[in-house]
């Protein structure tokens, strides 16, 4: 599903409004990732379903935002949530099965874990995990798009963020707190000064020079 002409025309909220209203329903599902690019630590998904009738002020995709901004809007959402679920899949299991397929096992898992079950699951991205007991749809650009995944992509963001910041404790050479994992050109020196760690995914660095 293309919601670009909602995104022009509706706010996060009145999207899932109209949702709500054309499928009959109550309890929609957002779903996004975080840290499918970095070559280090696990990939994060986070599924959040939000109250119809509370409006987050300054919810918006976790990529637009400052990490101070994301980190009060995460404690406001794990408030106001009516569930969320965040989880993740480690960089061992990536190397395994690949990126991809991790991530869409963090997805599944985080819509699993919701106490409560939704009724319809609004995805980020282009592709809906396999499996899904719920009906379940992507949305291209969801988290400019629909506020569940908005809140979703803040959580999953917060949450490995957090995690790589203590990663950078227990594995200071790299520099892990500055650059999460990504494959920056700091990074890169460090890889080649140290080798991997414990915590690399060794099938994303197989193109180092």
């Amino acid at each position: 599903m293309d919601a670009s002409l909602w995104r022009d025309q509706m706010s996060l909220y009145e999207f899932e409004h109209a949702k709500r209203a054309e499928l009959g329903i109550k309890y929609i599902c957002g779903v996004d990732e975080a840290g499918r690019g970095p070559l280090a630590g696990p990939v994060f998904a986070a599924a959040v379903i939000l109250p119809e009738d509370y409006e987050i002020e300054g919810l918006n995709d976790s990529k637009k935002l400052s990490e101070k901004k994301r980190d009060l809007l995460f404690d406001e959402i794990v408030e106001h949530a009516l569930a969320y679920s965040i989880q993740s899949v480690d960089h061992k299991t990536i190397d395994e099965i690949n990126i991809l397929e991790a991530t869409m096992l963090a997805m599944r898992t985080a819509v699993e874990n919701l106490s409560i079950k939704a009724e319809h699951v609004f995805i980020d991205g282009n592709r809906v995990p396999k499996n899904m007991e719920i009906p379940a749809e992507f949305v291209i650009k969801g988290d400019a798009t629909s506020a569940s995944i908005a809140a979703a992509s803040i959580l999953a963001k917060v949450s490995r963020d957090r995690f790589m910041l203590e990663m950078d404790k227990k594995h200071p050479e790299y520099c892990f707190a500055k650059h999460k994992g990504y494959g920056t050109k700091l990074h890169y020196e460090k890889l080649r000064e140290f080798g991997p760690s414990d915590i690399h995914r060794l099938t994303f660095l197989k193109k180092m020079h």
